[in-house]
């Protein structure tokens, strides 16, 4: 298991469109994912669950990962949110 924080930093957070990329991408990968802001934990491939977390412009969270491609993962995902979710 592996871990990276990160701050989201487009300008409307993880939010409809930027969420739906953000879980597309973490759909790709086999490890399990999750995102967690604070002391709540949700998993980084449902809609609903990263939603439900509020995130908006500037917040730090922390995202983890398990599984056999975990690195990759966290690379893939963090290179998404500092591209500001537009690739």
């Amino acid at each position: 298991m592996v871990s990276r924080d990160v701050t989201i930093v487009n300008e409307v957070g993880l939010h409809a469109r930027p969420a739906t990329f953000f879980i597309q991408k973490a759909n790709t990968f086999k490890a399990s994912i999750w995102i967690e802001k604070e002391d709540r934990r949700v998993n980084a491939k449902s809609l609903l669950g990263v939603l439900s977390m509020g995130i908006v412009k500037g917040t730090a969270v922390t995202l983890i990962a398990d599984g056999e491609d975990e690195a990759e993962a966290l690379n893939g995902l963090e290179k998404l949110i500092s591209s500001e979710l537009n690739d």
